[in-house]
């Protein structure tokens, strides 16, 4: 049997493993694959009923930090209609060993059929034996520099310390500080460098924005956004940064847009992607649709983005629809 029968194919947060067949009394266990901080295994076993099993890999990590899981599983029939069986959401389970998540199938499943764990969260228990901890909303906001001169330039802005520029957005406007605008965007130092209507009158418009995302958008800028309203405003972040040439902002978006692709927001993200040419989420959108055959579960909205999209676009989907199928 080949090396990819025991092959698990991964996202971020995303396990899919294909079986292509499977005795009527076997058992088989996947290689090692990571998500998060643990390496994890699949297992099937067929005998009356079908037992799928989730687990970590045996490991100082594993028993000294055991991960705290939020998951949805499915089996997937990979042929005709690609009937699928979800088991209910599993919310916070400690998993440690190969009996912590064990669910037994008695529907009974031929030919190739494919496993697929949606990881929702991954906790840790906190080091204080405070509330276990998200393992996806660490670092953004912990990577500070200089605390308390971040402090000071928060402050500066929610207090309004010597603001010298008013910002006017859709709906109201925001002072800041020319100084802090000019040093984080280029585009912004030229407004003010030059005899611009900026200059003169010591407003600036960005009618595009809300008074929500253009908060969070200085909120970065001075280096006291929050976690939370980070993601909330991610897209308005992305069009921000582009517009302003602000290559950290950008490169932050992209990264945290990798991470929580799903079937309600790969279209939207797919398209984001395309616009604002990165190509890491494009692809990894496309592969989200293609490889792990997400596009039938949303054959409505994707009739929409067919006929909405770029024909670019459009046409490097099919083309790796095209190359999915060649493969299997």
């Amino acid at each position: 049997m080949s090396d990819s029968a025991y092959r698990v194919e991964t996202t971020p947060r995303l396990a899919q493993w294909r079986i292509e067949n499977l005795a009527s009394c076997t058992y088989r266990k996947s290689d090692p694959f990571k998500i998060g901080k643990w390496n994890w295994h699949l297992s099937v076993e067929k005998n009356r009923v079908l037992f799928v099993k989730l687990f970590p890999e045996i490991s100082n990590l594993t028993r000294d930090n055991p991960p705290i899981a939020s998951f949805i599983v499915r089996v997937v029939s990979s042929v005709g209609d690609r009937r699928a069986i979800t088991h209910p959401e599993i919310k916070d389970k400690v998993l440690k060993n190969n009996e912590d998540f064990v669910w037994a199938i008695e529907v009974p499943l031929t030919g190739k059929f494919i496993i697929d764990v949606e990881f929702l969260d991954l906790k840790t228990a906190s080091p204080n034996s405070g509330e276990p901890c998200s393992i996806w909303a660490e670092g953004f906001t912990q990577q500070r520099s200089n605390a308390n001169a971040i402090e000071c330039l928060g402050r500066m802005l929610t207090e309004g310390i010597h603001t010298d520029i008013t910002i006017n957005v859709s709906d109201g406007s925001i002072g800041a500080h020319r100084a802090v605008l000019a040093a984080r965007s280029p585009v912004f130092r030229s407004m003010f460098s030059h005899n611009l209507q900026e200059k003169e009158l010591s407003t600036i418009n960005i009618s595009d924005m809300s008074l929500e995302s253009c908060q969070a958008f200085l909120n970065y800028l001075y280096g006291i956004i929050r976690h939370e309203e980070f993601l909330i405003h991610r897209l308005a972040l992305l069009r921000a940064a582009d517009k302003y040439d602000i290559s950290d902002l950008r490169d932050a978006c992209h990264e945290s847009l990798l991470e929580d692709i799903d079937t309600k927001n790969v279209l939207e993200r797919l398209q984001n992607a395309s616009l604002y040419q990165l190509m890491k989420l494009k692809m990894s959108c496309i592969r989200y649709l293609v490889k792990f055959g997400k596009i039938y579960e949303i054959r409505d909205d994707f009739n929409t983005f067919l006929h909405n999209a770029d024909r670019d676009l459009i046409a490097e989907v099919f083309h790796e629809v095209l190359d999915a199928w060649k493969g299997f």
